[in-house]
């Protein structure tokens, strides 16, 4: 291949949508926003575990992504690596899948440690692939077209969501007994992604150019270095992006609080994710498009709105109705977030390493939500659920006046702006 066209985007494109279809159909079966959490509650977990799940999943996302970005930097043929660290999170999905299915229930519920330990294994794995993930998508797209092939690509995501949701409910439905019904949906899960993985043989990549397949470690952590210090822009977004990070406390808070408050049953789930799913693959569609127009900022813009709604709906929930508008909203907010937060971090790296931004976003962000965590638990442990959903508001205000007041698109060029270090200040 000599040049990478607009017949081999789309050609990546329709695998894309259906690796997205298969992943999503596979991670309706170990949601953040309610399988998670109530699973670890039936198991017998504290509250605030259960609750934080969102928190900590980000968190050990975060742990790994420099280190591999750093190993990463010289990766020729992105292709192969970005299959083989998949196999690191189908490892995990199995053995979740096995230690629930087979081993006595009663065991199992005593020990929710077993299930909290492979969740963390499976966050990390997550966290070894994003970059090496981000940087094969960056080989595999055109700019101009990265927003629709985002949009379309969370979108067939939500799609798998929602054929799943029916099948996640008809699980918790049935008379399988608890845990065996959630072990099979993680059977569901490491088949889903194993398709999906598989579909990466199929796509096509830009051709290596060797000159920029030699940087040292040391040219790494210098590059690294001007980034944090340099790129302002980027800086105030990261900035904007700390504030957000409180959002994501309530992802796990939402469906225990409103279990509380409505004594629902664990079945709800898959109603829960069907809405969610639905409302997710319209905004990612959407967003897309918008950011191919104007710019992927005003996309996250509607992610921050839509998770500020959440939880307003959950300050004033009535009854179940409010509860369905709640996982609808952070739907909404789940896939405006996706094709925009990948866009960003492509247009503020522009020519730069994709990996490293990716994992600088992650990285500096982590310990900040490690505080939110700290903090919300902390009140949750006190039953303060209305105070902690103030907080977590108040913070995604301040993150919203800053994306919208203070950072600028990176897709416009700077207006009389100053150089710093090749930066725009």
């Amino acid at each position: 291949m000599t040049e990478f066209t607009l017949k081999d985007h789309n050609h990546n494109l329709k695998f894309n949508l259906a690796h997205e279809f298969c992943w999503g159909f596979g991670i309706t079966f170990h949601t953040l926003y309610a399988i998670v959490p109530l699973f670890l509650r039936e198991l017998g977990a504290p509250e605030s575990i259960a609750v934080s799940t969102a928190g900590l999943f980000s968190i050990l996302i975060a742990l790994p992504t420099l280190l591999i970005a750093a190993l990463g930097r010289n990766i020729i043929k992105i292709k192969r690596a970005v299959i083989l660290v998949h196999i690191i999170i189908l490892l995990v999905s199995f053995a979740l899948g096995f230690t629930f299915t087979i081993l006595d229930p009663v065991q199992v519920q005593t020990e929710w440690k077993i299930y909290f330990t492979y969740f963390l294994l499976y966050a990390f794995s997550i966290g070894i692939i994003i970059p090496i993930w981000a940087e094969f998508l960056n080989q595999s797209t055109l700019k101009s077209e990265r927003g629709k092939f985002f949009g379309l690509g969370f979108a067939f995501n939500s799609v798998g969501s929602f054929v799943g949701g029916f099948v996640l409910r008809f699980l918790l439905a049935s008379d399988m007994p608890f845990p065996r019904n959630f072990g099979i949906g993680f059977f569901i899960l490491f088949i889903s992604l194993t398709i999906g993985t598989i579909l990466f043989l199929f796509f096509r990549v830009k051709p290596s150019k060797a000159e920029q397949n030699n940087k040292t470690v040391k040219e790494f952590f210098q590059e690294t270095k001007s980034i944090i210090i340099g790129h302002k822009n980027f800086q105030k977004y990261l900035l904007s992006r700390i504030f957000f990070a409180a959002y994501l406390p309530g992802m796990g808070l939402y469906a225990v609080y409103c279990q509380d408050k409505f004594n629902f049953d664990i079945s709800e789930a898959g109603i829960f994710t069907i809405l969610n799913v639905i409302a997710s693959g319209i905004a990612s569609y959407f967003v897309g498009k918008l950011g191919d127009n104007i710019g992927h900022k005003a996309g996250m813009m509607v992610a921050f709105i839509a998770h500020f709604t959440a939880v307003v709906l959950a300050i004033f929930s009535q009854n179940m109705i409010w509860v369905y508008a709640i996982f609808i909203a952070i739907g909404a907010g789940q896939g405006a977030f996706m094709p925009s937060a990948m866009n960003l971090v492509y247009d503020f790296a522009e020519e730069r390493d994709t990996k490293t931004y990716m994992a600088l976003v992650d990285t500096l962000i982590a310990p900040f939500v490690l505080i939110f965590i700290i903090g919300i638990g902390s009140l949750i442990r006190i039953g303060e659920y209305t105070i902690s959903f103030y907080i977590i508001g108040a913070s995604l205000i301040i993150a919203m006046v800053i994306l919208q007041f203070v950072v600028r698109d990176p897709k416009y060029p700077p207006d009389g702006e100053l150089q710093l270090d090749g930066f725009s200040s």
